[in-house]
């Protein structure tokens, strides 16, 4: 049952921005509605979103906040990083925005990029002092939902970064469990599986309901990656 209620849990939301509520009219000329967001946001927000890097620019010289929050709590360059605005993500980080800044769900530009898979956004973060300790609000590091996404070049560079690899999520799972639980154990999957076992993460680690990493594949006919695991010594 723990199972079923966090597997329907996962496949909501796992670190995606959820539909907010309507927001209170704008307060005054720095502020306007961004048509995306559905939220009251700042022109600079409007910018990253258009991706416009001439604006951002000329906004921030004109003094407006680079970390100034729309009524969903995000930042200009969530904005940016949830549309995939490489460039005004760039403009953004360059200037000093903050990589880890979370909103009113707990998603930062790093766990966002990092759960999405824009590797180049992430790769930015990382360099700009990423917290690898960060947690969305299902308690994961970016690195679990890279994997269940099967984002395979976003898991490595994760890796290499120094990412917990057994950190368990409220929904009692690591990153190896859901690379196998909320997958089709298709060829991204058993990549993902394979970097995870060869970086040392461990493949007797349980869920909350006592199932190991095997059993979960081997119910779900996932053979090559019952084979990797079975290779690993998982038992």
């Amino acid at each position: 049952m723990r199972n079923s209620l966090a597997l329907g849990a996962a496949a909501l939301a796992l670190g995606l921005p959820q539909a907010q509520g309507a927001a209170p009219a704008a307060a005054g000329p720095a502020a306007a509605t961004s048509a995306t967001a559905g939220a009251v946001s700042t022109p600079l927000h409007q910018a990253a979103e258009r991706d416009d890097v001439s604006a951002i620019t000329q906004l921030l010289a004109q003094g407006m906040p680079i970390d100034a929050r729309d009524a969903q709590g995000r930042t200009p360059l969530l904005v940016a990083t949830q549309g995939n605005r490489i460039r005004a993500a760039r403009a953004l980080i360059g200037a000093g925005a903050d990589v880890n800044a979370k909103d009113g769900i707990q998603d930062s530009p790093y766990l966002f990029a990092g759960a999405s898979g824009y590797l180049e956004i992430l790769t930015m973060t990382l360099a700009q002092g990423a917290n690898l300790r960060s947690t969305n609000r299902y308690g994961g590091t970016a690195l679990i939902p890279a994997c269940e996404r099967g984002h395979v070049e976003t898991v490595r560079r994760l890796i290499d970064a120094g990412v917990a690899l057994d950190h368990v999520n409220r929904l009692g799972w690591t990153a190896l469990l859901e690379a196998i639980v909320l997958s089709d154990g298709g060829p991204r999957h058993q990549q993902i599986v394979q970097m995870l076992v060869d970086a040392g993460a461990d493949v007797q680690l349980a869920d909350a309901d006592g199932v190991r990493p095997l059993q979960h594949a081997i119910q779900r006919g996932q053979t090559e990656i019952e084979r990797i695991l079975r290779t690993a010594g998982a038992r």
